[in-house]
């Protein structure tokens, strides 16, 4: 058998992509503040970006869409998807939202009170958000391993249930209103939970009376490496892993933009009545019609049907063997990386490619992001200390241990043809490292900085010499 198999799918529309010479990506990177978010999508050859509502659908998704239900309320396309919800996930009640950041939103807004405090597997810069807003500190609860990019762990991103039983002893269940508990772990990597570590966090959690809400983002990733990693999981198919994941929690946030393969949408789930209740209050007040959420009904028909889909071991499956061809092919070339790869993208270790920037003030990630693309064409993402914000209180940049630039692969979109390109481009990019301007910043916002924030080189030249 191959090694790499082919696309499991065929072709059947195309979509042009943007082609820029050398001084055209010179003064589009300039022009978006070196902020690789601000550059305009006709502006990159390869948008590797997020994998966030960049799915390409299938035809039967499509065909979906023509069978929206655009009532303002009881759409039949919100029943299927809450049948098909409450069938692979488990969970009792489900209320649709605008995409995974508006779930974030009401579930912090509900849950959290002044003074509390949310553990996690890693910070997520949108979930940390939330929980700040509403009053609550982050903390981590991961284990070490998960900030060590060299570190090989099968299931990187697990809980360390002695960091958790340690903050439940400082502060006391009672200031804990949940624990999010991500799968997989996006800034480590993309890092799978097993199913061992899953059930024994949800048993310390309930012993304490606190609950288990799941970020379920990326959870068929995560269920592909349990069946492939894990004993006992090897003969189970990904729904039942699905299933089973789901059954030691309470609930969870999903944005529908990655595994259930649509471009817009997210839901939340929950087992408690009373929350349910009170999340359908507050969805009318922010997102629209507990029957439709911020979404239109073709869009909660096409998630439906992309969420059975994502069940498919042989989609999965091929998914995640683009991410290990991409990382093949780039540490056979000495590009440093976190590892093992993740289910999503491959994350490239600034601080280590550009050894010359200092974190705290060159920006190594942001540098190497922007530079990436003005060599390419190929938009990536900073996951650093840009992305890591500021202390709510200090002022002060949360410095993180991982200083990572994101290539992230969407879904059902690009062949191996083009993560050859992808390749070829960071290879070259390494040869000239040294010559890479750190940055600085021009606008810094104040939430969620890495969106809109602004920067320049330190020198003349953001790559010298190109």
């Amino acid at each position: 058998m191959m090694k790499f198999a082919p696309e499991p799918f065929k072709i059947k529309m195309v979509e042009k992509m943007g082609t820029l010479n050398k001084e055209e990506r010179k003064a589009a990177i300039k022009a978006a503040g070196y902020n690789t978010f601000l550059l305009k999508s006709e502006e990159c050859f390869i948008d590797l970006l997020t994998d966030s509502g960049t799915n390409a659908m299938s035809d039967h998704q499509w065909a979906g869409l023509m069978l929206g239900d655009e009532a303002y309320g009881g759409s039949r396309n919100f029943y299927h998807l809450e049948e098909t919800v409450r069938e692979l996930f488990g969970f009792k009640y489900v209320v649709p939202t605008h995409q995974g950041r508006g779930a974030e939103n009401i579930l912090s807004s509900l849950t959290i009170k002044p003074g509390d405090y949310v553990p996690g597997n890693m910070y997520f810069t949108t979930t940390r958000f939330h929980q700040e807003r509403n009053g609550a500190t982050f903390r981590d609860v991961i284990i070490d391993e998960a900030h060590d990019p060299t570190a090989i762990l099968d299931f990187k991103g697990n809980v360390d249930l002695a960091k958790f039983q340690a903050l439940i002893d400082e502060v006391g269940a009672e200031h804990i209103p949940y624990i999010c508990l991500a799968v997989t772990v996006n800034l480590a990597g993309g890092q799978p939970v097993s199913i061992a570590n899953i059930k024994a966090v949800s048993e310390l959690a309930h012993k304490h009376g606190i609950k288990v809400m799941f970020d379920a983002t990326r959870c068929v990733e995560n269920a592909y490496f349990i069946k492939t990693r894990e004993p006992g999981y090897q003969d189970k198919t990904i729904k039942e892993i699905i299933h089973e994941m789901f059954s030691y929690g309470d609930g969870c946030t999903m944005s529908g933009k990655k595994d259930c393969l649509t471009n817009i949408g997210g839901f939340l789930c929950m087992n408690d009545e009373d929350l349910y209740t009170r999340a359908c209050g507050m969805v009318v007040q922010f997102e629209g019609m507990p029957s439709y959420g911020g979404m239109a009904g073709r869009d909660m028909e096409a998630m439906a049907i992309g969420l059975r889909e994502a069940m498919d071991y042989e989609y999965i499956s091929h998914r995640v063997n683009q991410i290990r061809y991409l990382g093949e092919k780039l540490d056979a070339a000495g590009v440093p990386m976190v590892k093992p790869y993740g289910g999503h993208a491959i994350f490239v270790d600034a601080r280590a490619f550009l050894d010359h920037l200092d974190q705290a003030t060159d920006f190594p990630a942001q540098a190497l992001s922007a530079a990436l693309y003005e060599i390419s064409g190929v938009r990536t993402m900073e996951r650093g200390i840009i992305s890591a914000g500021r202390d709510n209180v200090t002022g002060e940049d949360h410095v993180p241990k991982l200083e990572t630039i994101r290539l992230t692969i969407p879904r059902r979109v690009y062949t191996y043809a083009h993560l050859d390109y992808v390749a070829d481009a960071v290879i070259e990019l390494y040869k000239k490292r040294h010559d890479i301007s750190g940055l600085r910043w021009v606008y810094e916002p104040k939430a969620l900085r890495f969106f809109t924030g602004r920067f320049e080189p330190r020198n003349e030249e953001l790559i010298k010499g190109y």
